[in-house]
């Protein structure tokens, strides 16, 4: 399968996206992680075009959908545009890291318009964070300025993939973002915290995290956050960093068309 590419004028942007796969098929849209691009999604696109209509984006500030201004609450208006333009009511939603993030948002404000979830690698939205946990977020933005930017795409590699080739395929799209732009899309993901007791997604849920995953409170709270779902399975893969659909993509794949056959069709 061959995605073809297309685009969508937005505010202060053209968003850059890619179709495949059978057009009268139920749509899966793949939303990447923050300061990357589609190309995570390289292997994974083909597979389930055998099955699925498929949807890739690069979101606004990110690869080919840049410059522009990055915030959680912009990218949700631009995938609901993505979804009207692409004619689709209802689609099921694979988002690693940032992109479950924004999945996450989307489901909360607009629930009519998902019909299930897949979240690698990525927080709770609507937990409750600790002091500490709290104070760690207030801290970030000048830590990260003070990081020499080489250091600051170096380590962000080192920790979302194990094999050089993982992270080869990851790099250009962090070189090519200036430190600005890298750290305005770290400090503005974080936006995506709120806390809302009692809330249930009640969608059919898959939450996978690799056992390696050291980013951010990730591999504490996603079995917490699956603990709270009617609807939701949780898959740890073992040997595997931020990125698990990168660095088991063997497993990867086999744990999301198993969910997608069964639940989404």
């Amino acid at each position: 399968m061959e995605p073809i590419e297309g685009l969508l004028p937005r505010t202060e942007c053209t968003i850059h996206y890619w179709t495949g796969g059978p057009a009268d098929a139920p749509l899966v849209v793949f939303t990447h992680g923050a300061t990357v691009d589609h190309h995570e999604w390289d292997a994974t696109l083909p597979l389930v075009g055998e099955h699925f209509r498929v949807l890739a984006w690069d979101v606004r500030g990110h690869g080919l959908s840049r410059p522009a201004p990055f915030s959680l609450a912009a990218a949700e208006d631009d995938l609901l545009a993505l979804l009207d333009a692409l004619q689709a009511t209802q689609a099921v939603f694979v988002g690693h890291s940032m992109g479950g993030n924004l999945h996450q948002e989307l489901v909360f404000h607009h629930p009519e318009r998902v019909k299930a979830l897949v979240c690698l690698d990525c927080t709770w939205n609507f937990q409750r964070l600790t002091a500490l946990e709290s104070f760690s977020l207030s801290i970030a933005g000048p830590i990260f300025k003070l990081y020499p930017y080489k250091l600051l795409v170096d380590q962000s590699l080192a920790a979302t993939a194990t094999s050089a080739a993982s992270q080869a395929l990851l790099r250009p799209a962090m070189e090519s973002l200036s430190k600005d732009e890298f750290v305005r899309i770290m400090l503005a993901t974080s936006a995506c915290l709120h806390y809302e007791p009692g809330y249930r997604i009640n969608k059919p849920l898959l939450l996978i995290i690799g056992d390696k995953d050291a980013t951010g409170n990730i591999r504490k709270i996603m079995p917490i956050w699956a603990a709270q779902e009617p609807d939701c399975r949780l898959v740890v893969i073992p040997n595997a960093r931020h990125a698990v659909n990168l660095d088991d993509p063997a497993l990867f794949h086999e744990t999301l068309l198993d969910f997608l056959l069964r639940r989404c069709r």
